[in-house]
């Protein structure tokens, strides 16, 4: 039998290296090892993982992000920013998504043409799964990016947006991606940056939340959301008031909730309320929240190789592109 390709790309074992074929519900190398083909996504690591709490946010948020489900347009401006100001740079494009969540980016990057290749190493491929498999060139698999199912230099575009710096090594991770990246093809990253608004009483319920399961901190999150978005909404509504604007800064300093009032004026107040919930879910229950500067983020993409590397501070922090020089 032939080894199984994705838009002519071979799937090989992330552990050993040998080619896969499909067989009963399994990719099963030369080598005797199995990975598991579970809800048609095929899995390279064990369900549960130091990611297990995004995969839990991602199936209970599954399609609240989805520009197809706002009706706004506020991922697809992201992502158009991040790849230099316009999408047709995806058309026809084998495109690695690392870190793809439910999909938010994926569905505009599969709109534009492109042929995705989605990985995520947490439960987030089933909500994935469930937004884009109605698109052609689409493929989706459980995966860690440091050990993903492919040889190297396989892709044109690699994309890693909102991830790396919940990687164990963001180092490792940027080095990992970079070396999926064709001569010729492009990067674009994010990552957090120093001054990430990490409060006093967002930092108590961190240590909290991080230790107990997903589920238990989700109900806390919806619960405190309920307490506390009456006042987020109302001290919003009066903020040109002088003395309710100082009020308001005070407030927002110490509820923990993340408020997207003045950042996306566009949502609703029944889209806001939801997006704090799940940001504030997904700012307090990450397992790793590494900063770096843009220089750090220069530096690794130079060691990496890269070059026409562009650095923008945007978004949750450092936005990036580069090129992989063709040899």
């Amino acid at each position: 039998m032939t080894s199984k390709k994705i838009f002519g790309i071979e799937l090989i074992s992330p552990i050993t290296g040998s080619p896969l074929i499909e067989k009963d519900n399994y990719l099963v190398s030369t080598m005797h090892e199995k990975f598991p083909i579970t809800n048609n996504i095929p899995r390279f690591v064990p369900e549960e993982n130091y990611a297990s709490a995004f995969g839990f946010q991602w199936n209970t948020f599954k399609e609240t992000q989805l520009d197809s489900y706002s009706g706004l347009s506020i991922s697809r401006d992201r992502l158009k920013r991040i790849a230099g100001g316009s999408l047709d740079i995806f058309t026809d494009k084998k495109v690695l998504e690392a870190g793809c969540g439910a999909g938010r980016f994926t569905e505009i990057m599969l709109q534009s043409g492109a042929l995705v290749f989605a990985a995520d190493i947490s439960s987030a491929v089933e909500a994935n799964h469930h937004n884009c498999s109605k698109f052609q060139n689409y493929f989706v698999c459980q995966a860690d990016i440091l050990k993903l199912p492919v040889h190297s230099n396989q892709f044109d575009i690699v994309v890693c947006i909102g991830v790396i710096q919940h990687t164990p090594n963001p180092e490792k991770t940027i080095e990992a991606l970079c070396s999926l990246v064709k001569p010729g093809g492009m990067l674009f990253i994010d990552h957090y940056t120093y001054g990430y608004p990490v409060t006093p009483i967002r930092k108590i319920l961190r240590s909290f939340l991080t230790h107990i399961p997903p589920k238990n901190s989700m109900q806390f999150m919806q619960y405190s959301t309920c307490i506390l978005w009456p006042f987020h909404s109302a001290l919003y509504k009066r903020k040109n008031h002088r003395i309710i604007r100082k009020i308001r800064e005070v407030f927002l300093f110490f509820s923990p909730l993340v408020d997207y009032h003045d950042a996306y004026p566009q949502l609703n107040q029944e889209q806001l309320k939801t997006w704090a919930m799940l940001d504030t879910y997904d700012t307090l229950t990450d397992h790793y929240k590494h900063l770096r500067n843009s220089v750090e983020i220069q530096e690794q993409l130079k060691k990496c190789g890269l070059e026409n590397i562009q650095i923008h501070l945007a978004g949750n922090g450092i936005e990036a592109r580069a090129n992989k020089p063709i040899k």
